[in-house]
């Protein structure tokens, strides 16, 4: 097992419990074959420049360790969440 680390940003415009659900269904697809070392919900931030005529995000940052099937499986749903702004999964190498 790899170590990771994923960093995504949630829109804004849905309500908390929409965001908590998101957040849950990713550490779900995570603890599917992984493990979280560290979850951390940076809260509502505004981005540096607007992305699909959004201007603030919830950041959240997931170190996790995990097979590369996980990996791949947790891109894809990423990929076709709309309520997922930007997104970016990254081996941790330290």
């Amino acid at each position: 097992m790899r170590k990771y680390e994923v960093m995504y940003i949630v829109r804004t415009d849905i309500e908390d419990q929409a965001i908590q659900a998101v957040i849950e269904k990713f550490q779900g697809i995570i603890n599917n074959g992984g493990e979280i070392t560290k979850h951390n919900v940076m809260g509502k931030r505004r981005l540096a420049y607007e992305i699909n005529k959004y201007r603030d995000g919830v950041y959240v940052l997931v170190n996790f360790t995990a097979a590369p099937d996980v990996v791949k499986e947790l891109d894809r749903v990423m990929r076709i969440s709309d309520e997922i702004i930007r997104f970016m999964i990254v081996q941790d190498v330290a």
